[in-house]
């Protein structure tokens, strides 16, 4: 039930572009960014469909283990608050190990018989044990349709289904986003306005979820519980196949897009969720970025255009359209189905074969192909603008990217490894050549690009800077030119190749896909060839490669190896688009005055009956948005009971011991012979205005080398002996006490034979880094700043929850102060004072680590299994004597809030992010179980149907963190200011209106406890139970909320409406808004906001 505020977290950027996903959203993935609920969830928030760094799934092999498992140093969150308050709204912390029993020879996992198969309709093409993910793998063929399906059997309890659809576009008009979107809202069987929501409701699914790429459509569920995987598998079925969306035009407005008019005396305005998502899409400049340069490097084929669509474009899309593209791609010839876990796979064959039976075979497969893009003669250059804001040096806020197309054809398996791990010695760790020098040059602020992206039919290469000035755009143009010709010429160094091949080795043996399930993490890498008819089971089978690619490396050199890959693709490689793009500080107006000017001429042609016609339909929508399901068609969505749920929560073992008189905390665990560890530091006696310099320290220890290592040495040696080294502050509110808990763990992980070795480095980086590189911290610094306005723009509802925080409890002020618009604020100013005085800012750095490292504030947590936990004590104890043994330093007493007044961060933006929070606790409100219930609940019925649906915003949501006692309103992407305002006033009044029978309350409760329950893998146990330690939260208080959670009744909902109303009366409000926005909600509503300008 606290498991959502133990796993929330600052959002990490990496360099992967923004620029092929779109999701539906529901665990782990597409929403991580986002809470639906309380802190009961996991960090899997459940409201928002939206786009996601696609380091989630394909890339090389390779790729997809060093970027999605961050293995090296580089993967640290030092430069990043943890809050333990907001990782919910700020996406995952680095992803977990999924680990297997120790690799025996294959074992006998349950097949499908021919003549079973040939019962349900299916022949099988081939069937093959895969070592690599120990699996038994068949590929079955639907013989009166075609379809083909993946099955494979295995002992994991997490198990996967997944339907893909070719879905190429032919404009950018989004209609596969809309059809995503649109087919979750009702089907055939199950026909009620969002089975999707009632699933989020009242399933104990791992992940569910829906996305888009440019030239597919993946719907993908996941659980450990049969039955609920079975009724999950059912209703995608159904609504892939046979959904009620193109037989209703108002699904199709409320998704896509719509006129609106609420009276025809008003302005037209233009709704939908996904034209709203695209609104804010196309307001951050990565994002624009991303679209431009895949664009123009695929101007002939599918890729030339935007499947998430462009919001110019979007409203030209007629619902004919819509329906002909369902009809034509959504069919089982166009499908890959995917199963994956330790089910029956006979009875995965009957279920399918209820559906595919209905259909004969049609022309999809030809008609969806992808054409490959020509590869061009000559280098193109594009120049485009973003919307910027007026604040700086708006010539320095210039993007350059450079992108190659490498190929005309899918890359053979050995080359994409290849070329995967030259990826990884370029960019993957601070200490990558052509990462260093591009940030080292001066040229700019932080990496654009994402190197190496291969999930589409044709590889593609990217790299550049943003934060340029105007006259060093064609020097970072030849910078990273010379820097390729460069390392052609000379090669790496011998530790680099070495740290890299350890970091890729390690990560392959971790498997480490965290709540992210692990067979979708190998579906979307089969998929990534069998979409295009090649061999589904070739990406799964990376041993042999690799060892070829290793035997090749060692008996030929490194350089041999890569050198002519860099000269083949990149230097002489003519297919290659430079985009620069401009700031505009007029663009954000210019595009909304477009946009009115559009809409101005569609009232002008419209006559009065037109216009009460529009008002009517308008009326009509929102009340068909804002009735509820009646009753029979709620029961028709499959769910568990009560009598399916544990009654006890999920036990890890956790012995408390010393070592050295440190206390130790040691979970016994199955890890795969990997250690896990955790040394943690008080932060409390560092003195408040040290306190934004802390996140900065921490990258410091990471990226600055000791008196014997340069930084590349310290990195490429973590890289070599460790599966990585990470830094980061965390804080949090401690229910029932006056003092945050604010630390900082240092988190490590090594095969458990390097134990010493990880040990070692960890002193290394804590002791011995000297803070004496000015050029470098102030790399750090300006890296720091890009990434957070990109987050002002990206996630500005995470800027709101931390704002709102920060003005309600000191966890909340500290959390800001090291992540939020004050950090910003603090960077810009540190930016001088570097230049200025850099021996005091390298003395504030050396007091931090003063204040912070002693044995006597020091905490020890370790996860693995119980002879490998016993081994590991003598380094532990070697390394606790090596710190420094002072006394206790007195805490500083820290004091601070910002003042409650309601706050517009103004950016430019098409779209707001607004939030509204108030402390409960001091209402008199007693925590009980089932406020994690209720919260989840107003997430999913009252703020999805009024802010989203009906609102037309991307999502809202609120969040209930009980160890602080706030209680926060949020928004994405949303049109809206004060409406939406109006709608978080108004939850107490539905909570005391609300009536729900026993059903309902039923599925309310097992969607919590599918939160509480979040399948986690051993480390993120022994992770878990280190935070509820910290936070002084018992396995007995588990046990007890969990009974209130099981108890709730609809009483509890209605005295609940009480401590909502605080919010209504003493709440204090944050939006993240254009200009326009705030001037118009200031002459509705006096000057409701003080106005903060960030960008």
């Amino acid at each position: 039930m606290e498991r959502a505020t133990l796993l929330r977290s600052l959002s990490c950027s990496s360099l992967a572009s923004n620029r092929f996903f779109t999701f539906r959203s529901a665990h782990g993935l597409a929403r991580s960014s986002f809470s639906s609920s309380s802190s009961s969830s996991s960090s899997s928030p459940r409201n928002l469909r939206h786009r996601l760094n696609p380091n989630i799934s394909s890339h090389s092999l390779i790729r997809r283990h060093w970027r999605l498992f961050p293995a090296s140093s580089s993967s640290s969150s030092s430069s990043y608050s943890l809050s333990l308050r907001f990782q919910k709204h700020f996406s995952t912390l680095s992803p977990r190990a999924v680990v297997s029993p120790p690799s025996q020879s294959s074992p006998e996992f349950a097949g499908v018989h021919d003549e079973v198969a040939e019962k349900f309709g299916f022949e099988k093409v081939s069937e093959e044990f895969i070592g690599e993910c120990k699996s038994k793998a068949a590929l079955f063929r639907h013989k009166k349709t075609g379809a083909e399906v993946m099955s494979l059997s295995n002992d994991d309890e997490n198990k996967v289904f997944g339907i893909v659809f070719r879905t190429p576009p032919k404009d950018s008009t989004g209609i596969p986003h809309i059809l995503e979107h649109s087919v979750l809202c009702g089907s055939r069987k199950y026909p009620l306005k969002e089975p999707f929501v009632e699933l989020l409701k009242g399933s104990l699914h791992t992940f569910l979820n829906a996305f888009t790429y440019p030239d597919r459509t993946c719907y993908p569920v996941a659980s450990t519980n049969t039955k609920d995987f079975y009724n999950l598998v059912d209703v995608y079925l159904d609504a892939v196949f046979f959904p009620k969306c193109v037989e209703d035009f108002q699904t199709f407005q409320q998704e896509g897009w719509h006129y609106e008019l609420n009276n025809p005396s008003e302005e037209i305005s233009y709704k939908g969720v996904v034209f709203n998502e695209m609104k804010g899409v196309y307001s951050q400049p990565d994002n624009i970025l991303g679209r431009t340069s895949q664009q123009a490097l695929f101007p002939d084929n599918t890729y030339g255009v935007d499947s998430g669509g462009d919001p110019e474009v979007i409203p030209k899309l007629t619902f004919e359209e819509f329906k002909e593209f369902h009809s034509k791609y959504y069919h089982p010839s166009n499908a890959r189905i995917w199963f994956y876990g330790d089910d029956d796979p006979n009875e995965r064959l009957r279920i399918l074969s209820e559906y595919l039976d209905t259909f004969s075979a049609n022309s999809a497969p030809r008609e969806s192909r992808i054409e490959p893009q020509k590869l061009f003669s000559e280098p193109v250059r594009i120049v485009e603008k973003y919307p910027a804001g007026e604040g700086g040096d708006l010539k320095k806020k210039n993007m350059v990217c450079l992108n190659w197309l490498l190929s005309e054809k899918p890359l053979d398996l050995e080359t994409e490894l290849t070329l995967g791990f030259l990826d990884h010695l370029l960019l993957g760790t601070p200490a990558s050549p052509l990462r260093k020098i591009l940030l080292e040059s001066g040229l700019g602020d932080a990496i654009v690009g994402g190197g190496i992206e291969d999930e589409l039919l044709q590889p593609q290469f990217s790299i550049g800077l943003k934060g340029v000035s105007e006259d060093d755009i064609k020097k970072v143009e030849e910078l990273v030119m010379a820097t390729f010709k460069k390392l052609a010429e000379e090669g790496f160094e011998t530790d680099a190749v070495e740290a890299s091949m350890n970091t890729i080795e390690f990560s392959l043996k971790e498997n480490n896909t965290g709540s992210f399930p692990r067979g979708l993490s190998l579906m979307l890498r089969s998929i990534g060839k069998w979409i295009y008819d090649l061999d589904p089971f070739e990406p799964l089978k990376y041993e042999e490669p690799l060892k070829a690619l290793k035997a090749r490396i060692a008996e030929e050199g490194s350089k041999a190896v890569f050198s002519p890959l860099i000269e083949k693709y990149i230097l002489n490689n003519p297919h290659r688009v430079t985009v620069e793009m401009q700031p505009d500080p007029e663009k954000a107006s210019r595009d909304e005055a477009s946009e009115k000017e559009i809409l101005r001429k569609v009232k002008e042609s419209m006559t009065e009956e037109d216009l009460a016609e529009l008002a009517r339909a308008t009326e009509e929508l929102r009340q068909k948005q804002e009735t509820p399901d009646p009753p029979e068609a709620l029961k028709s969505v499959p769910s568990l009971s009560l009598q399916d749920i544990p009654k006890e929560p999920i036990h890890i073992p956790t012995e408390i011991g010393d070592i050295n008189g440190v206390k130790v905390l040691k979970h016994d665990l199955f890890t795969n012979d990997v250690l896990y560890s955790e040394v943690v530091f008080n932060l409390s006696s560092v003195k408040q205005e040290l306190l934004p310099l802390v996140p900065l320290f921490c990258q410091s220890l990471l990226e600055m080398g000791t008196k014997d290592l340069t930084f590349v040495q310290l990195n490429q040696l973590i890289g070599r002996k460790t599966g990585g080294i990470s830094v980061y502050p965390l804080t949090s509110s401690v229910r029932g006490k006056e003092d945050p808990c604010s630390r900082v763990i240092v988190r490590g992980k090594a095969m458990a034979g390097r134990a010493e070795d990880l040990f070692n480095l960890v002193n290394s980086v804590l002791q011995e880094v000297q803070f004496t590189d000015q050029q470098r911290f102030k790399q750090f610094v300006s890296q720091s700043k890009a990434r957070m306005e990109n987050r002002l723009r990206g996630s500005g509802h995470g800027i709101a929850a931390a704002r709102m925080d920060a003005k309600l409890n000191l966890a909340g002020w500290i959390s800001e102060q090291m992540g939020g618009v004050s950090y910003l604020e603090f960077l810009k100013e540190l930016e001088q004072k570097v230049d200025q005085d850099w021996d005091g800012v390298s003395s504030s750095l050396e007091e931090i680590r003063k204040s912070l490292l002693s044995r006597n504030s020091c905490l020890v947590n370790l996860t693995a299994d119980g002879k490998n936990l016993t081994n590991s004590e003598k380094f532990v104890s070697k390394f606790l004597d090596l710190l420094p043994n002072r006394s206790p330093i007195e805490a500083t007493t820290w004091n601070a809030r910002l003042s409650s007044d309601n706050e517009a961060i103004v950016i430019p933006t098409q779209v707001n992010y607004v939030g509204k929070a108030a402390n409960v606790y001091e209402t008199g409100y007693q925590l009980k179980g089932s406020a994690y219930v209720i919260s989840k609940y107003i997430s999913n019925t009252w703020l999805w149907d009024r802010v989203r649906v009906s609102g037309g915003a991307y999502g809202g949501f609120c969040d209930f963190d009980t160890h602080s006692g706030v209680f926060s309103f949020l928004s994405y992407r949303d049109p809206n200011l004060l409406k939406t305002l109006d709608v978080y006033d108004g939850t107490g009044e539905f909570l005391r209106q609300l009536e729900m029978d026993d059903d309902a309350l039923t599925k309310a409760i097992i969607g919590t406890i599918g939160d509480v329950d979040a399948y986690q893998l051993p480390d993120a146990k022994g992770y878990s139970s280190l935070l509820r330690y910290l936070l002084g939260v018992s396995d007995e208080e588990r046990q007890r909320r969990r009974e209130e959670i099981l108890a709730t009744s609809l009483k509890d909902f209605k005295e609940f409406a009480d401590a909502i109303d605080a919010v209504k009366a003493k709440g204090v409000v944050v939006a993240v808004a254009s200009p326009d926005d705030i001037d118009a909600a200031h002459k509705e509503h006096g000057n409701f906001f003080q106005i903060k300008k960030a960008l």
